[in-house]
């Protein structure tokens, strides 16, 4: 058993979930879960009683941020999953490779330029591993455009624009939660589009050297709310009869025998004071919902990127121009949104995907020089969630890569760079003016 790695994961929110289970089930094999690091016992108190019942597995050691050191040294940690709210992202990857583990962190990798530089200084002064985690590179669609691209279809890559569209469920999640402080999460810019970002620094094998931006809090908060006409207030939705019928309330009341929001949140407040039900139409959110930004890459090619967070439905637009056509490539994540209870039905599966996330259609569509349009095969997964990346991102992780042309596996520098260009957009709605990526950081 010498050949097992060992892993402890940071934070137990529900995007841990996907490792806790994977780690635990389908890979338990070469891989073992040895500990849960959280602030909150009652939640991995939680873990463990839910594994014990689904998985049958033995109780999993618990430690609090406080007990890192000794989690590591008392279990021969080799790995260190960090999956903790984004603002602490950087105390526990530095700290992991000082003690000699390799890490995996769920994206963003941080949330600012001096977190990130940290991050950068410490894996080249201890020399180990950190992998940062963009499953939307694993989705087979993501993947044929990446593939179409490297066959040179469309010629040389001059312009991108990338429209993403959140929901008035998903989208509206992110001005609920610890999210809604953009000094705990960067703001959408860091949080989210990271996602976008990271894809188009590999789909285009360039990265991003000046960033403008322009954006704003438009739609969710009670300013705009109050402009609008919306009378129906409250501070969070659980135990108040103005939320009863709310589209925007998410209801915890009721337990799903599982790691749902009643079980994870509510039952789990004692422990932390986290609530996880707030207003979208309340004070305190510091954090934009409509953003457009201007990016120059390294290859000189430009991209126009506009994300919408209150959105009648989900999915995302990216149309690459080159010199020899046009690619247009379109996802559809959710085609509307009801406002009835099962869109926030927060006891999804593993990884925080509902079934509705499973199927998701997809259409490129290849427009050459001088040729007629060419619709391209799309590879539609049914496989896990985000189109089928989080199994494969899982597989890469815990049994290995392999040969992989499309060099899937993100680096501290890969993570750096998606980053990079949501730091350099906020700091460019601060000041407006346009930021030199190469002002923030060093990069290798």
């Amino acid at each position: 058993m010498s050949d097992v790695k060992r892993y402890a994961i940071v934070g137990t929110g529900i995007r841990s979930q996907m490792y806790s289970k994977a780690l635990l089930g389908p890979y338990r094999e070469q891989n073992k879960l040895v500990a849960f690091c959280d602030i909150n016992q009652v939640r991995m108190d939680l873990f463990n009683e839910h594994f014990a019942r689904t998985l049958s597995t033995a109780p999993i050691p618990t430690y609090k941020p406080q007990q890192l050191d000794e989690m590591i040294r008392d279990h021969n940690v080799h790995c260190v999953i960090v999956t903790s709210i984004d603002r602490t992202h950087h105390r526990y990857i530095c700290r992991a490779m000082e003690l000699g583990c390799d890490v995996i962190c769920e994206k963003p990798m941080t949330i600012d330029a001096e977190r990130c530089q940290l991050i950068l200084d410490t894996q080249k002064r201890t020399g180990k591993k950190l992998t940062v985690t963009f499953n939307y590179r694993y989705s087979p669609r993501n993947s044929k455009v990446k593939e179409l691209l490297i066959e040179g279809v469309i010629g040389q890559i001059f312009s991108v624009h990338f429209e993403w569209l959140l929901d008035t469920q998903h989208g509206a999640d992110y001005f609920r939660r610890w999210h809604r402080d953009k000094r705990n999460s960067g703001g959408l810019m860091v949080h989210k589009a990271t996602h976008h970002f990271d894809l188009v620094n590999w789909w285009l094998a360039s990265r991003p050297k000046t960033v403008f931006a322009m954006g704003g809090l438009r739609f969710y908060g009670r300013e705009n709310a109050e402009e609008r006409g919306v009378t129906r207030f409250y501070d969070r939705a659980f135990g108040r009869k103005n939320a009863e019928g709310d589209p925007f309330a998410v209801n915890m009341a009721n337990p799903t025998n599982g790691l749902g929001a009643h079980e994870m949140y509510l039952l789990a407040e004692q422990e932390d004071g986290y609530v996880r039900d707030q207003s979208v139409f309340g004070d305190g959110i510091s954090i934009e919902d409509d953003v457009a930004v201007l990016v120059r890459y390294a290859n000189r090619a430009t991209m126009s990127y506009h994300l919408t967070a209150y959105s009648p439905w989900e999915g995302y637009r990216v149309m690459f121009n080159g010199s020899k056509g046009r690619l247009e490539f379109e996802v559809v994540e959710r085609p509307h949104v009801s406002g009835a209870e099962p869109d926030h039905n927060l006891a999804r599966n593993v990884g925080g995907s509902s079934d509705q996330h499973v199927r998701e259609p997809a259409t490129i569509l290849l427009r050459p020089h001088w040729g007629t349009p060419i619709v391209v095969d799309v590879p539609q997964s049914s496989l896990g969630g985000h189109g089928g990346g989080d199994e494969r991102l899982l597989k890469d992780l815990f049994v290995g890569a392999g040969d992989d042309p499309l060099g899937r596996t993100a680096s501290e520098v890969d993570g750096s760079v998606s980053i990079l260009t949501g730091i350099a957009a906020n700091r460019s709605m601060e000041t407006g003016m346009p930021v030199d990526i190469e002002s923030l950081v060093k990069l290798p």
